[in-house]
């Protein structure tokens, strides 16, 4: 099956590096246009490069904003640079997000607050400016990057198991508030993707004396049925099916992306 984005606008946020930057791949490679949302603008820089070397001879347009999306002034700045370039947004892919997880009693108020803006209040900003556009085209596409702790929570994993689970809750209430406007959403969670945070992990103690390889297996063992991580285009092509035409008759789902480690379907 050949999935398209051709005509497609998508804002994806945490767009430099990792499932976002491969996302924004896939959708380029696709013929999708795509604005990329990440902190750092020297990041940004070089992930427009690999973006454009994707999209190869497609039509779509390809741009960066550097944007703290823990806070609503430069999210709402932002948005409105971005429709100013492309005239408007399709698809908003709420991908930016960190690791932050430790036992409930160390977590701080100051973590609390950190972590819901980052992951919930950032998804929260963009779908509120994306719905009037996408109601008044009756097309759009809203997918929310969480992990499978949103269904299966483990000890020692607040503050980001239960903002992820904030997360599931808003997709599957604007799932059924936006189904008569033709605009669909989904969540996809994350188990062990190979990215940057396991290129860092590699150089700390945990993964002295191994290969990157090496390291990477003895993660996955017992771990995962399928006995490897995931990559990140694999689960780039999935995001892309659910944004797309393809995944028309698709919404208010949360779909594992783990290899099967989760122990909840």
């Amino acid at each position: 099956m050949d999935v398209r984005m051709d005509g497609r606008v998508a804002v994806i946020t945490g767009a430099s590096t990792g499932l976002g930057l491969a996302m924004a791949k896939e959708f380029a490679a696709s013929g999708g246009s795509v604005a990329m949302l990440a902190r750092k603008a020297d990041a940004l820089a070089q992930a427009k490069a690999e973006v454009q070397k994707a999209a190869g001879k497609t039509n779509g347009k390809i741009e960066t904003y550097s944007c703290d999306v823990s806070k609503a002034q430069p999210i709402a700045d932002t948005w409105k640079q971005v429709v100013a370039d492309f005239g408007k947004v399709d698809i908003v892919v709420n991908n930016a997000g960190i690791s932050h997880a430790k036992p409930f009693d160390t977590v701080t108020d100051e973590d609390w607050q950190g972590d819901l803006d980052l992951k919930l209040f950032a998804a929260i900003r963009m779908i509120r400016l994306a719905l009037p556009g996408m109601r008044e085209r009756k097309w759009g596409r809203v997918l929310n990057i969480l992990n499978i702790g949103a269904k299966a929570p483990t000890a020692n994993s607040t503050p980001t198991s239960v903002s992820r689970a904030a997360g599931l809750a808003l997709t599957k209430a604007l799932s059924q508030e936006n189904a008569p406007h033709n605009i669909l959403v989904n969540a996809m969670l994350v188990g062990l993707i190979d990215s940057d945070q396991w290129v860092r992990r590699h150089k700390t103690a945990a993964g002295q004396g191994k290969s990157y390889d090496e390291f990477l297996a003895g993660m996955a063992k017992g771990r995962i049925p399928l006995g490897r991580m995931g990559k990140a285009e694999e689960f780039a092509r999935m995001a892309c099916f659910l944004c797309s035409d393809a995944g028309s008759y698709v919404t208010g789902v949360a779909i594992n992306v783990d290899g099967g480690m989760s122990p909840v379907v």
